[in-house]
Protein backbone atom coordinates (compact mmCIF):
# COMPACT_ATOMS: atom_id res chain seq x y z
CA UNK A 1 0.00 0.00 0.00
CA UNK A 2 0.97 3.49 -0.96
CA UNK A 3 0.00 6.84 1.27
CA UNK A 4 -3.07 8.25 -0.38
CA UNK A 5 -2.26 11.76 -1.89
CA UNK A 6 -5.90 13.19 -1.93
CA UNK A 7 -9.07 12.57 0.01
CA UNK A 8 -11.56 12.35 -2.39
CA UNK A 9 -13.46 15.01 -2.09
CA UNK A 10 -10.45 17.02 -2.65
CA UNK A 11 -10.12 15.59 -6.51
CA UNK A 12 -11.72 19.10 -7.87
CA UNK A 13 -10.72 20.92 -11.08
CA UNK A 14 -7.21 21.82 -9.42
CA UNK A 15 -6.01 18.73 -9.08
CA UNK A 16 -6.99 17.43 -12.64
CA UNK A 17 -3.67 16.36 -14.60
CA UNK A 18 -2.09 15.05 -11.43
CA UNK A 19 -1.07 11.83 -10.43
CA UNK A 20 -3.22 10.79 -7.36
CA UNK A 21 -4.13 7.88 -5.25
CA UNK A 22 -7.04 7.28 -3.35
CA UNK A 23 -8.96 4.78 -1.04
CA UNK A 24 -11.94 4.35 0.11
CA UNK A 25 -15.47 2.74 0.02
CA UNK A 26 -17.02 2.08 -3.48
CA UNK A 27 -20.49 3.91 -3.25
CA UNK A 28 -21.80 2.04 -6.46
CA UNK A 29 -20.42 0.26 -9.39
CA UNK A 30 -21.40 0.83 -12.54
CA UNK A 31 -20.51 -2.17 -15.56
CA UNK A 32 -21.35 -0.85 -19.07
CA UNK A 33 -19.69 -3.51 -21.11
CA UNK A 34 -16.03 -2.98 -21.11
CA UNK A 35 -15.52 0.26 -18.65
CA UNK A 36 -16.23 0.37 -14.89
CA UNK A 37 -17.73 3.02 -13.53
CA UNK A 38 -16.86 3.57 -9.79
CA UNK A 39 -17.99 6.11 -7.27
CA UNK A 40 -15.66 6.08 -4.13
CA UNK A 41 -16.25 7.50 -1.30
CA UNK A 42 -14.57 8.96 1.99
CA UNK A 43 -15.98 10.76 4.45
CA UNK A 44 -14.76 14.47 2.28
CA UNK A 45 -16.69 13.12 -0.27
CA UNK A 46 -17.15 10.92 -3.75
CA UNK A 47 -15.24 10.89 -6.78
CA UNK A 48 -15.75 8.76 -9.79
CA UNK A 49 -12.81 6.74 -11.23
CA UNK A 50 -13.12 5.03 -14.61
CA UNK A 51 -11.77 1.35 -15.14
CA UNK A 52 -11.14 1.48 -19.07
CA UNK A 53 -10.73 -1.66 -20.57
CA UNK A 54 -9.05 -0.13 -23.75
CA UNK A 55 -6.31 1.46 -21.47
CA UNK A 56 -5.96 -1.30 -18.85
CA UNK A 57 -4.76 -5.09 -18.47
CA UNK A 58 -7.35 -7.43 -18.47
CA UNK A 59 -6.55 -8.35 -15.23
CA UNK A 60 -7.56 -4.92 -13.89
CA UNK A 61 -11.02 -4.68 -15.86
CA UNK A 62 -11.56 -7.99 -14.33
CA UNK A 63 -11.14 -6.66 -10.70
CA UNK A 64 -13.05 -3.42 -11.84
CA UNK A 65 -16.15 -5.81 -12.48
CA UNK A 66 -15.87 -7.46 -9.61
CA UNK A 67 -16.53 -4.36 -7.51
CA UNK A 68 -19.90 -4.54 -5.00
CA UNK A 69 -20.72 -1.64 -2.93
CA UNK A 70 -18.50 -1.13 0.08
CA UNK A 71 -15.45 -3.10 -0.90
CA UNK A 72 -12.56 -1.16 0.25
CA UNK A 73 -10.34 -0.22 -2.49
CA UNK A 74 -6.65 1.66 -3.00
CA UNK A 75 -6.84 3.03 -6.76
CA UNK A 76 -3.76 4.97 -8.33
CA UNK A 77 -4.61 6.85 -11.71
CA UNK A 78 -4.69 10.28 -13.14
CA UNK A 79 -7.48 13.38 -12.41
CA UNK A 80 -8.69 14.54 -15.76
CA UNK A 81 -11.64 17.13 -16.78
CA UNK A 82 -14.88 15.25 -17.37
CA UNK A 83 -16.45 16.54 -21.13
CA UNK A 84 -18.81 19.75 -20.24
CA UNK A 85 -21.67 17.01 -21.33
CA UNK A 86 -20.62 14.73 -18.49
CA UNK A 87 -20.30 17.39 -15.73
CA UNK A 88 -22.54 16.08 -12.17
CA UNK A 89 -23.45 19.24 -10.22
CA UNK A 90 -24.39 17.29 -7.66
CA UNK A 91 -21.03 16.90 -6.26
CA UNK A 92 -18.38 18.90 -5.80
CA UNK A 93 -16.23 16.51 -7.45
CA UNK A 94 -18.31 16.71 -10.29
CA UNK A 95 -16.43 18.39 -12.79
CA UNK A 96 -13.51 15.90 -12.70
CA UNK A 97 -13.19 12.10 -12.74
CA UNK A 98 -9.54 9.36 -12.07
CA UNK A 99 -8.66 7.56 -14.76
CA UNK A 100 -7.47 4.17 -13.45
CA UNK A 101 -4.26 2.69 -13.91
CA UNK A 102 -3.95 0.52 -10.93
CA UNK A 103 -6.15 -0.69 -8.03
CA UNK A 104 -6.22 -3.28 -5.26
CA UNK A 105 -9.01 -4.40 -3.22
CA UNK A 106 -7.94 -3.72 0.60
CA UNK A 107 -11.02 -5.50 1.94
CA UNK A 108 -14.51 -6.58 0.34
CA UNK A 109 -17.80 -6.53 1.93
CA UNK A 110 -20.66 -8.77 2.51
CA UNK A 111 -23.96 -6.84 0.78
CA UNK A 112 -24.94 -4.06 3.74
CA UNK A 113 -28.24 -4.67 5.35
CA UNK A 114 -28.94 -1.54 5.38
CA UNK A 115 -28.25 1.19 2.34
CA UNK A 116 -25.21 3.65 2.86
CA UNK A 117 -27.03 6.69 1.08
CA UNK A 118 -28.65 9.47 2.49
CA UNK A 119 -32.55 9.99 2.09
CA UNK A 120 -33.11 6.18 2.43
CA UNK A 121 -36.54 5.54 4.87
CA UNK A 122 -34.66 2.80 6.75
CA UNK A 123 -36.17 1.93 10.21
CA UNK A 124 -34.32 3.30 13.22
CA UNK A 125 -34.11 0.01 14.82
CA UNK A 126 -32.08 -1.41 12.28
CA UNK A 127 -29.67 1.73 11.15
CA UNK A 128 -29.27 1.79 15.13
CA UNK A 129 -28.23 -1.89 15.19
CA UNK A 130 -25.68 -1.68 12.21
CA UNK A 131 -24.75 2.20 13.68
CA UNK A 132 -21.04 1.72 12.29
CA UNK A 133 -22.44 1.27 8.78
CA UNK A 134 -24.82 4.02 9.13
CA UNK A 135 -22.08 6.34 10.21
CA UNK A 136 -20.87 5.69 6.95
CA UNK A 137 -23.52 7.66 5.43
CA UNK A 138 -22.95 11.57 3.96
CA UNK A 139 -24.99 13.26 6.13
CA UNK A 140 -24.10 11.51 9.87
CA UNK A 141 -20.67 12.13 9.01
CA UNK A 142 -21.25 15.54 8.21
CA UNK A 143 -23.20 15.62 11.50
CA UNK A 144 -20.22 14.21 13.34
CA UNK A 145 -17.91 17.34 11.79
CA UNK A 146 -20.28 19.73 12.67
CA UNK A 147 -20.75 18.49 16.41
CA UNK A 148 -16.49 18.41 16.42
CA UNK A 149 -16.50 22.03 15.35
CA UNK A 150 -18.91 23.11 17.69
CA UNK A 151 -16.90 21.66 20.51
CA UNK A 152 -13.68 23.07 18.99
CA UNK A 153 -15.54 26.87 18.41
CA UNK A 154 -16.18 26.47 22.70
CA UNK A 155 -12.95 25.36 23.65
CA UNK A 156 -10.75 27.72 21.56
CA UNK A 157 -13.37 30.41 23.02
CA UNK A 158 -12.97 29.78 26.72
CA UNK A 159 -9.14 29.50 26.14
CA UNK A 160 -8.98 32.92 24.91
CA UNK A 161 -11.27 34.10 28.01
CA UNK A 162 -8.37 32.72 30.18
CA UNK A 163 -10.35 29.15 31.50
CA UNK A 164 -8.63 26.29 32.23
CA UNK A 165 -9.71 22.66 31.00
CA UNK A 166 -9.72 20.40 33.80
CA UNK A 167 -10.94 16.88 33.64
CA UNK A 168 -12.94 15.55 37.08
CA UNK A 169 -13.45 11.79 38.16
CA UNK A 170 -15.66 9.60 36.45
CA UNK A 171 -16.15 7.40 39.56
CA UNK A 172 -17.50 9.19 42.00
CA UNK A 173 -19.61 9.49 45.15
CA UNK A 174 -23.51 8.91 44.67
CA UNK A 175 -25.32 11.87 46.07
CA UNK A 176 -29.12 13.63 45.23
CA UNK A 177 -28.91 15.84 42.35
CA UNK A 178 -32.07 14.96 41.06
CA UNK A 179 -32.24 11.87 39.10
CA UNK A 180 -31.36 8.10 39.83
CA UNK A 181 -27.65 7.45 39.75
CA UNK A 182 -26.00 4.63 37.98
CA UNK A 183 -24.46 2.83 40.80
CA UNK A 184 -20.61 0.93 39.73
CA UNK A 185 -19.52 -1.91 42.21
CA UNK A 186 -16.25 -1.61 44.12
CA UNK A 187 -14.39 -5.20 44.16
CA UNK A 188 -11.91 -4.01 46.42
CA UNK A 189 -14.35 -2.87 49.07
CA UNK A 190 -17.62 -5.76 48.70
CA UNK A 191 -20.91 -3.56 49.14
CA UNK A 192 -19.82 -0.39 48.40
CA UNK A 193 -20.43 1.41 45.22
CA UNK A 194 -18.95 4.34 42.91
CA UNK A 195 -21.65 6.25 41.39
CA UNK A 196 -21.41 7.75 37.58
CA UNK A 197 -21.58 11.24 37.62
CA UNK A 198 -24.81 13.21 37.10
CA UNK A 199 -22.55 16.21 36.51
CA UNK A 200 -19.07 17.31 37.57
CA UNK A 201 -21.28 20.00 39.92
CA UNK A 202 -19.00 19.27 43.28
CA UNK A 203 -16.02 18.71 41.49
CA UNK A 204 -15.92 22.10 40.10
CA UNK A 205 -17.07 23.52 43.20
CA UNK A 206 -13.91 22.29 45.00
CA UNK A 207 -11.46 23.63 41.84
CA UNK A 208 -12.92 27.21 42.65
CA UNK A 209 -11.99 26.63 46.68
CA UNK A 210 -8.35 24.88 44.92
CA UNK A 211 -8.08 28.77 43.46
CA UNK A 212 -8.67 27.29 39.93
CA UNK A 213 -10.64 30.90 39.39
CA UNK A 214 -12.00 29.62 35.74
CA UNK A 215 -12.33 25.71 34.77
CA UNK A 216 -14.33 23.94 32.30
CA UNK A 217 -14.50 20.61 30.86
CA UNK A 218 -16.14 18.70 27.77
CA UNK A 219 -17.78 16.19 30.40
CA UNK A 220 -19.56 12.91 30.51
CA UNK A 221 -22.94 12.88 32.66
CA UNK A 222 -24.86 10.10 33.32
CA UNK A 223 -28.85 9.73 34.68
CA UNK A 224 -30.60 6.98 34.81
CA UNK A 225 -33.74 8.41 33.23
CA UNK A 226 -36.18 7.02 30.93
CA UNK A 227 -35.05 8.15 27.35
CA UNK A 228 -37.31 10.84 25.32
CA UNK A 229 -36.04 12.19 22.02
CA UNK A 230 -34.19 15.37 23.60
CA UNK A 231 -32.36 12.86 26.40
CA UNK A 232 -30.21 10.43 26.82
CA UNK A 233 -28.88 8.52 29.84
CA UNK A 234 -25.14 9.17 29.19
CA UNK A 235 -24.78 12.57 27.68
CA UNK A 236 -22.36 15.74 27.23
CA UNK A 237 -22.29 18.86 28.58
CA UNK A 238 -19.62 22.04 28.06
CA UNK A 239 -19.22 23.13 32.05
CA UNK A 240 -17.62 25.84 33.22
CA UNK A 241 -17.18 27.23 36.69
CA UNK A 242 -16.15 31.15 37.72
CA UNK A 243 -15.13 32.49 41.16
CA UNK A 244 -15.54 36.02 42.87
CA UNK A 245 -18.47 37.20 40.02
CA UNK A 246 -22.42 37.66 39.92
CA UNK A 247 -24.89 36.13 37.37
CA UNK A 248 -24.07 38.51 34.50
CA UNK A 249 -20.45 37.84 34.59
CA UNK A 250 -21.26 34.38 33.63
CA UNK A 251 -24.32 35.26 31.89
CA UNK A 252 -21.88 37.47 29.35
CA UNK A 253 -19.19 34.54 29.26
CA UNK A 254 -21.97 32.28 28.22
CA UNK A 255 -23.17 34.45 25.19
CA UNK A 256 -20.23 35.43 24.26
CA UNK A 257 -19.64 31.55 23.70
CA UNK A 258 -22.85 31.28 21.90
CA UNK A 259 -22.24 34.22 19.34
CA UNK A 260 -19.27 32.47 18.65
CA UNK A 261 -20.25 29.88 17.54
CA UNK A 262 -23.47 31.05 16.12
CA UNK A 263 -21.22 33.49 13.63
CA UNK A 264 -18.79 30.99 12.94
CA UNK A 265 -20.94 28.21 11.70
CA UNK A 266 -24.33 29.44 10.93
CA UNK A 267 -22.79 33.29 9.82
CA UNK A 268 -25.70 34.42 12.61
CA UNK A 269 -24.80 37.81 14.29
CA UNK A 270 -26.73 37.36 17.69
CA UNK A 271 -27.94 40.42 19.57
CA UNK A 272 -26.39 40.91 23.19
CA UNK A 273 -26.93 40.94 25.98
CA UNK A 274 -30.01 38.15 25.46
CA UNK A 275 -33.94 39.23 26.62
CA UNK A 276 -34.05 38.06 30.36
CA UNK A 277 -37.21 36.76 31.79
CA UNK A 278 -38.13 35.81 35.18
CA UNK A 279 -39.11 32.18 35.90
CA UNK A 280 -42.60 33.50 37.15
CA UNK A 281 -43.17 35.84 34.50
CA UNK A 282 -42.27 32.77 31.41
CA UNK A 283 -45.24 30.20 33.49
CA UNK A 284 -47.53 33.18 33.62
CA UNK A 285 -46.94 34.10 29.85
CA UNK A 286 -45.98 30.67 28.47
CA UNK A 287 -46.83 28.10 30.75
CA UNK A 288 -43.27 26.63 30.93
CA UNK A 289 -40.00 27.02 32.49
CA UNK A 290 -38.52 27.03 28.94
CA UNK A 291 -40.71 28.68 26.59
CA UNK A 292 -40.57 29.06 22.84
CA UNK A 293 -41.24 32.55 22.43
CA UNK A 294 -40.93 32.43 18.07
CA UNK A 295 -44.99 32.65 18.20
CA UNK A 296 -47.19 34.76 19.96
CA UNK A 297 -50.19 32.97 21.47
CA UNK A 298 -49.46 34.20 24.81
CA UNK A 299 -51.31 32.98 27.63
CA UNK A 300 -53.97 35.38 29.97
CA UNK A 301 -54.98 35.28 33.48
CA UNK A 302 -59.01 35.79 33.10
CA UNK A 303 -59.59 35.09 36.78
CA UNK A 304 -61.29 38.63 37.58
CA UNK A 305 -63.25 38.47 33.77
CA UNK A 306 -65.14 35.61 34.62
CA UNK A 307 -65.58 36.03 38.33
CA UNK A 308 -69.41 35.54 38.64
CA UNK A 309 -70.07 34.25 35.07
CA UNK A 310 -72.34 31.93 36.61
CA UNK A 311 -70.12 28.60 34.90
CA UNK A 312 -69.39 26.28 37.89
CA UNK A 313 -66.45 25.41 36.67
CA UNK A 314 -64.65 28.46 36.43
CA UNK A 315 -66.44 29.78 39.85
CA UNK A 316 -65.38 26.70 42.12
CA UNK A 317 -61.70 27.46 40.88
CA UNK A 318 -61.57 30.82 41.88
CA UNK A 319 -63.18 30.16 45.18
CA UNK A 320 -60.98 27.36 45.44
CA UNK A 321 -57.92 30.00 45.33
CA UNK A 322 -57.11 28.56 42.03
CA UNK A 323 -56.59 30.31 37.97
CA UNK A 324 -58.27 30.27 35.20
CA UNK A 325 -56.49 30.94 32.42
CA UNK A 326 -56.84 31.36 28.80
CA UNK A 327 -55.32 31.65 25.43
CA UNK A 328 -56.66 33.10 22.02
CA UNK A 329 -55.81 30.89 18.63
CA UNK A 330 -56.25 33.42 15.34
CA UNK A 331 -57.62 31.96 12.56
CA UNK A 332 -58.21 28.58 14.49
CA UNK A 333 -61.90 28.61 13.94
CA UNK A 334 -61.84 26.15 11.26
CA UNK A 335 -61.61 23.01 13.50
CA UNK A 336 -63.93 20.41 13.86
CA UNK A 337 -65.74 19.46 16.90
CA UNK A 338 -63.55 16.01 17.01
CA UNK A 339 -60.77 17.87 16.70
CA UNK A 340 -61.64 20.20 19.43
CA UNK A 341 -62.64 17.07 21.69
CA UNK A 342 -59.09 15.69 20.78
CA UNK A 343 -57.24 19.41 22.42
CA UNK A 344 -59.87 18.66 25.66
CA UNK A 345 -58.16 15.00 26.15
CA UNK A 346 -54.93 15.99 25.42
CA UNK A 347 -54.64 18.45 27.94
CA UNK A 348 -56.24 15.99 30.52
CA UNK A 349 -52.97 14.17 30.70
CA UNK A 350 -51.43 16.82 32.13
CA UNK A 351 -53.65 16.55 35.23
CA UNK A 352 -56.06 19.29 34.86
CA UNK A 353 -59.47 18.10 34.84
CA UNK A 354 -60.61 19.79 31.01
CA UNK A 355 -60.43 22.38 28.50
CA UNK A 356 -63.17 24.93 27.95
CA UNK A 357 -63.20 26.28 24.27
CA UNK A 358 -65.03 28.76 22.24
CA UNK A 359 -64.99 29.25 18.41
CA UNK A 360 -66.23 33.15 16.67
CA UNK A 361 -67.30 31.82 13.55
CA UNK A 362 -66.84 34.03 10.56
CA UNK A 363 -70.19 36.16 11.17
CA UNK A 364 -69.44 36.72 14.46
CA UNK A 365 -71.69 33.80 16.08
CA UNK A 366 -70.12 31.15 18.58
CA UNK A 367 -69.99 27.58 18.88
CA UNK A 368 -68.87 26.61 22.44
CA UNK A 369 -68.71 24.14 25.22
CA UNK A 370 -69.83 26.20 28.07
CA UNK A 371 -71.04 29.67 25.86
CA UNK A 372 -74.82 28.62 27.54
CA UNK A 373 -73.64 28.20 31.28
CA UNK A 374 -72.50 31.93 31.18
CA UNK A 375 -74.50 34.99 32.95
CA UNK A 376 -75.01 38.16 30.98
CA UNK A 377 -72.50 39.41 28.91
CA UNK A 378 -69.85 37.78 30.86
CA UNK A 379 -68.99 35.47 27.12
CA UNK A 380 -68.64 38.77 25.69
CA UNK A 381 -66.40 40.25 28.22
CA UNK A 382 -64.18 37.06 27.90
CA UNK A 383 -63.94 37.10 24.17
CA UNK A 384 -63.25 41.03 25.06
CA UNK A 385 -60.18 40.64 27.10
CA UNK A 386 -58.56 38.25 25.00
CA UNK A 387 -58.98 40.18 21.66
CA UNK A 388 -60.93 36.94 19.76
CA UNK A 389 -62.12 38.00 16.23
CA UNK A 390 -64.27 35.85 13.86
CA UNK A 391 -62.47 33.27 13.02
CA UNK A 392 -60.18 32.73 16.41
CA UNK A 393 -60.72 30.44 18.61
CA UNK A 394 -60.48 30.41 22.56
CA UNK A 395 -59.74 27.99 25.02
CA UNK A 396 -59.68 28.11 28.42
CA UNK A 397 -58.40 26.18 31.62
CA UNK A 398 -59.46 26.67 35.24
CA UNK A 399 -57.23 24.53 37.76
CA UNK A 400 -54.43 24.98 40.03
CA UNK A 401 -52.30 27.47 39.24
CA UNK A 402 -49.02 25.81 37.68
CA UNK A 403 -51.28 22.95 36.80
CA UNK A 404 -53.04 25.10 34.57
CA UNK A 405 -50.38 27.07 33.16
CA UNK A 406 -48.04 23.92 32.60
CA UNK A 407 -51.37 22.00 30.56
CA UNK A 408 -52.17 25.55 28.99
CA UNK A 409 -48.25 25.85 27.78
CA UNK A 410 -48.43 22.89 26.57
CA UNK A 411 -51.68 23.29 24.54
CA UNK A 412 -50.05 26.66 23.06
CA UNK A 413 -47.16 24.61 21.25
CA UNK A 414 -49.48 22.09 20.01
CA UNK A 415 -51.39 24.85 18.28
CA UNK A 416 -48.03 27.05 17.49
CA UNK A 417 -47.33 23.11 15.71
CA UNK A 418 -50.67 22.33 14.67
CA UNK A 419 -51.46 26.01 12.76
CA UNK A 420 -47.84 26.32 11.41
CA UNK A 421 -47.27 28.94 13.63
CA UNK A 422 -43.77 28.31 14.18
CA UNK A 423 -40.64 29.33 12.28
CA UNK A 424 -38.06 26.56 12.06
CA UNK A 425 -35.54 28.76 10.56
CA UNK A 426 -35.51 31.15 13.80
CA UNK A 427 -32.77 30.76 16.49
CA UNK A 428 -34.62 32.62 19.79
CA UNK A 429 -32.60 32.13 22.28
CA UNK A 430 -33.30 33.97 26.49
CA UNK A 431 -32.46 33.91 29.84
CA UNK A 432 -34.86 32.26 32.12
CA UNK A 433 -33.89 33.64 35.99
CA UNK A 434 -34.99 33.80 39.47
CA UNK A 435 -36.28 30.02 39.76
CA UNK A 436 -38.24 29.08 42.66
CA UNK A 437 -35.58 27.16 45.20
CA UNK A 438 -37.65 24.63 46.13
CA UNK A 439 -40.42 22.19 44.66
CA UNK A 440 -42.67 21.00 46.79
CA UNK A 441 -43.24 16.63 45.93
CA UNK A 442 -46.42 15.80 47.36
CA UNK A 443 -45.19 12.14 46.35
CA UNK A 444 -42.42 12.41 49.20
CA UNK A 445 -43.88 14.60 51.47
CA UNK A 446 -41.11 17.46 51.47
CA UNK A 447 -39.16 20.11 49.54
CA UNK A 448 -36.65 19.24 46.68
CA UNK A 449 -34.46 21.15 45.00
CA UNK A 450 -35.48 22.81 41.69
CA UNK A 451 -32.25 22.60 40.49
CA UNK A 452 -29.46 21.10 42.88
CA UNK A 453 -29.23 21.37 46.43
CA UNK A 454 -26.01 23.92 46.31
CA UNK A 455 -27.88 26.16 44.49
CA UNK A 456 -27.54 29.45 46.72
CA UNK A 457 -29.97 32.13 47.66
CA UNK A 458 -30.91 35.68 46.42
CA UNK A 459 -30.20 37.83 48.99
CA UNK A 460 -33.48 39.17 50.18
CA UNK A 461 -35.07 35.95 50.26
CA UNK A 462 -32.92 34.20 52.99
CA UNK A 463 -35.40 35.31 55.97
CA UNK A 464 -38.23 33.02 54.38
CA UNK A 465 -35.87 30.18 54.70
CA UNK A 466 -37.40 30.09 58.25
CA UNK A 467 -40.87 31.23 57.35
CA UNK A 468 -42.07 30.09 53.51
CA UNK A 469 -39.02 28.14 51.77
CA UNK A 470 -41.76 27.49 48.66
CA UNK A 471 -41.18 31.72 48.07
CA UNK A 472 -37.47 31.43 48.29
CA UNK A 473 -36.09 32.45 45.00
CA UNK A 474 -32.64 31.04 43.89
CA UNK A 475 -29.89 33.09 42.29
CA UNK A 476 -30.91 29.89 39.06
CA UNK A 477 -30.20 30.74 35.51
CA UNK A 478 -31.04 28.43 32.05
CA UNK A 479 -30.79 29.73 28.80
CA UNK A 480 -33.00 28.45 26.39
CA UNK A 481 -33.16 28.37 22.89
CA UNK A 482 -36.76 27.62 20.57
CA UNK A 483 -38.24 26.00 23.85
CA UNK A 484 -35.48 23.61 24.88
CA UNK A 485 -33.51 24.22 27.20
CA UNK A 486 -29.87 24.83 26.53
CA UNK A 487 -28.44 24.75 30.01
CA UNK A 488 -28.53 25.77 33.56
CA UNK A 489 -26.17 27.24 35.90
CA UNK A 490 -26.50 29.35 39.39
CA UNK A 491 -24.11 30.84 41.91
CA UNK A 492 -23.34 28.51 44.74
CA UNK A 493 -23.35 28.12 48.21
CA UNK A 494 -20.17 29.01 49.74
CA UNK A 495 -20.57 28.94 53.08
CA UNK A 496 -21.11 25.52 55.52
CA UNK A 497 -24.07 27.31 57.64
CA UNK A 498 -26.10 28.12 54.14
CA UNK A 499 -25.62 25.01 52.90
CA UNK A 500 -26.51 23.46 56.38
CA UNK A 501 -29.64 25.14 55.91
CA UNK A 502 -30.47 23.93 52.48
CA UNK A 503 -29.62 20.13 53.56
CA UNK A 504 -32.49 21.25 56.28
CA UNK A 505 -34.73 22.47 54.50
CA UNK A 506 -34.55 19.13 51.99
CA UNK A 507 -35.41 17.09 55.13
CA UNK A 508 -31.31 15.84 55.46
CA UNK A 509 -30.37 15.97 59.52
CA UNK A 510 -27.49 17.60 60.62
CA UNK A 511 -25.57 14.22 60.75
CA UNK A 512 -27.20 12.72 57.73
CA UNK A 513 -25.71 15.90 56.07
CA UNK A 514 -22.05 15.21 56.82
CA UNK A 515 -21.95 11.60 56.47
CA UNK A 516 -23.08 12.33 52.74
CA UNK A 517 -21.54 15.57 51.91
CA UNK A 518 -19.22 15.88 54.89
CA UNK A 519 -16.27 16.66 52.80
CA UNK A 520 -17.87 19.09 50.80
CA UNK A 521 -19.07 21.19 53.91
CA UNK A 522 -15.36 20.89 55.82
CA UNK A 523 -13.77 22.20 52.57
CA UNK A 524 -16.28 25.32 52.85
CA UNK A 525 -14.36 25.84 55.87
CA UNK A 526 -11.27 26.57 54.14
CA UNK A 527 -11.58 29.86 52.63
CA UNK A 528 -14.09 29.23 49.93
CA UNK A 529 -14.09 32.28 46.83
CA UNK A 530 -17.95 33.02 46.20
CA UNK A 531 -18.83 30.83 42.74
CA UNK A 532 -20.82 30.24 39.92
CA UNK A 533 -21.04 28.22 36.93
CA UNK A 534 -23.26 27.13 34.02
CA UNK A 535 -23.24 24.05 32.06
CA UNK A 536 -24.18 23.23 27.90
CA UNK A 537 -26.11 21.07 26.68
CA UNK A 538 -24.09 20.01 23.80
CA UNK A 539 -25.86 17.28 22.25
CA UNK A 540 -28.82 19.52 22.74
CA UNK A 541 -26.91 22.25 20.85
CA UNK A 542 -25.80 20.57 17.74
CA UNK A 543 -29.46 19.15 17.75
CA UNK A 544 -30.99 22.41 17.16
CA UNK A 545 -28.39 24.44 15.15
CA UNK A 546 -28.22 21.07 12.86
CA UNK A 547 -31.54 21.16 12.45
CA UNK A 548 -32.05 17.47 13.64
CA UNK A 549 -35.12 15.79 14.95
CA UNK A 550 -33.59 13.88 17.85
CA UNK A 551 -30.54 13.87 20.09
CA UNK A 552 -29.96 9.85 18.27
CA UNK A 553 -28.95 12.03 15.32
CA UNK A 554 -25.97 13.80 16.71
CA UNK A 555 -24.51 11.25 18.70
CA UNK A 556 -22.22 8.97 17.16
CA UNK A 557 -23.48 5.26 19.61
CA UNK A 558 -26.53 6.43 21.18
CA UNK A 559 -29.06 4.76 23.18
CA UNK A 560 -33.12 3.78 22.37
CA UNK A 561 -35.88 4.90 24.33
CA UNK A 562 -35.22 1.95 27.39
CA UNK A 563 -31.60 2.78 27.24
CA UNK A 564 -30.39 0.13 25.36
CA UNK A 565 -28.06 -0.35 22.41
CA UNK A 566 -29.09 -2.56 19.96
CA UNK A 567 -25.59 -2.37 18.09
CA UNK A 568 -24.22 -4.05 21.07
CA UNK A 569 -27.10 -5.70 22.69
CA UNK A 570 -26.43 -3.89 26.06
CA UNK A 571 -27.55 -3.74 28.87
CA UNK A 572 -26.76 -7.46 29.08
CA UNK A 573 -25.85 -10.30 31.42
CA UNK A 574 -22.16 -10.57 32.76
CA UNK A 575 -20.53 -14.31 33.82
CA UNK A 576 -21.35 -16.20 37.30
CA UNK A 577 -17.46 -15.09 37.93
CA UNK A 578 -17.83 -11.37 38.10
CA UNK A 579 -20.86 -11.11 39.95
CA UNK A 580 -18.85 -13.77 42.40
CA UNK A 581 -15.90 -11.67 42.43
CA UNK A 582 -18.67 -8.30 43.46
CA UNK A 583 -20.08 -10.46 45.92
CA UNK A 584 -23.75 -9.37 44.09
CA UNK A 585 -26.40 -11.92 43.66
CA UNK A 586 -28.99 -11.23 41.46
CA UNK A 587 -32.74 -12.05 42.78
CA UNK A 588 -36.22 -11.77 40.28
Amino acid sequence: MNNRTHMCGEVTAEAAGQSVILKGWVQRARNLGGIVFVWLRDRTGIVQVVFDGNDISKELLELAESLRSEYVIEVHGQARMRAPEAVNKKLKTGEVEVVAESAIILNPSKTPPIYIEDDTKEQESLRLKYRYLDLRRPSMQNMLLFRHKVIKLLRDYMDEQGFIEVETPILSKSTPEGARDYLVPARVKPGTFYALPQSPQIYKQLLMLAGLDKYYQVARCFRDEDGRADRQPEFTQFDMEMSFIDPEDIQTVVEGAYAHVFKTLLNIELTLPLRRITWRDAMARYGSDKPDTRFGMEIQDVGEVVAGCGFKVFEEALAAGNTVCAICAQDAGHMSRKELDALGEFVKTYHVRGLAWAVVNEDGTLRSSFAKAMQGDSMQRLLDAVSAKPGDAVFVIADKKYVALTAMGQLRLRLGKQLNLIDNKRYDLLWVTEFPLLEWSDEENRFLAMHHPFTNVMEEDIPLMDTDPGAVRAKAYDLVMNGVEMGSGSIRIHQSDVQEKMFSLLGFTKEQAWEQFGFLLGAFQYGTPPHGGFAFGIDRMVMILSGAESLRDVLAFPKIQNGACPMMDTPSAVQPEQLEQLKIRCVE
